[in-house]
């Protein structure tokens, strides 16, 4: 058996001995919105640590628990804080909670971060629906031996984003009068943030905000056959589009203070999935 594989078995083992719920959606929660947890009826907490070769996250801000339960009645798993690239983990483990929420029963992985916007026409704050998306200098997650038990080994990825998922959020966001932005994230590996020329290649690119996280989630996402979809935070204009230095800090404030409007258009949205 694939060892890579083997290491989602062994986690999958372990969560199944304590925790028997199965979710239909996966929601991983980006910075600012850790307490989003306080509107789920939560039916058991599990943190990382105690699930054997599952990665910890090392980021402040990440708490690193999953939490299962229930949003209305839409059976979930909450990912609280995830793992990144820059942390030193290997890309298979960045991506290996993805595919333990599939093997535990979600069907619909809903992905959140925080971003930098490259779009003039963004602001900090801003909300942005994740329309499509480009992993720029990031492993990708599929290299290596295919695992054929989660998908086949050249996975499509003409609609990484499920349009249907889309549109409920848009039209969530429409309902409750949220300005809801949409665009291409671009995932740098990380931890720096970007330089100004690396800002302007995105935006040649296509992109409208870079992160560190997310793409590489939403690939493993794709080839393990889940619907995908994802909004994210723009916590502040990227590096050279205004006068002022960049600092993780900055992106936690803003990501709080957009909490509560992100937090309504996620809970509206899943309980319509």
């Amino acid at each position: 058996m694939d060892k890579v594989y083997e290491k989602v078995l062994r986690c999958y083992e372990c969560v199944r001995q304590k925790v028997k719920f199965v979710p239909k959606v996966a929601l991983v929660l980006g910075s600012g919105l850790g307490d989003f947890a306080e509107n789920i009826q939560v039916e058991a907490e599990l943190s990382y640590s105690e699930i054997e070769g599952f990665p910890v996250s090392t980021v402040p801000g990440h708490a690193g628990k999953l939490i299962f339960g229930y949003l209305g009645e839409v059976p979930m798993v909450c990912m609280k804080g995830r793992v990144h690239f820059y942390e030193g983990y290997d890309i298979t483990d960045v991506v290996l909670p993805m595919r333990l929420m599939k093997l535990l029963g979600a069907e619909i992985l809903f992905l959140t971060n925080a971003s930098g916007g490259v779009n003039a026409s963004f602001a900090a704050g801003d909300l942005m629906l994740i329309t499509d998306q480009i992993s720029c200098f990031v492993k990708n997650p599929l290299i290596g031996p295919n695992i054929e038990e989660l998908g086949t080994r050249f996975p499509d990825m003409t609609e990484i984003y499920d349009k249907e998922l889309s549109a409920v959020i848009k039209n969530t966001a429409k309902e409750h009068r949220i300005n809801l932005k949409e665009g291409v994230y671009l995932q740098l590996t990380g931890p720096s943030f970007e330089s100004p020329a690396e800002v302007r290649m995105a935006r040649i690119l296509g992109a409208d905000a870079v992160g560190m996280s997310t793409a590489v989630e939403a690939i493993a996402a794709k080839h393990a056959g889940m619907r995908v979809c994802g909004v994210s935070c723009v916590c502040n204009l990227a590096a050279g589009m205004t006068e002022n230095p960049l600092s993780h800090e900055e992106v936690q404030e803003a990501a709080n203070k957009a909490a509560p409007l992100f937090t309504g258009l996620l809970k509206e949205s899943i309980k319509k999935f």
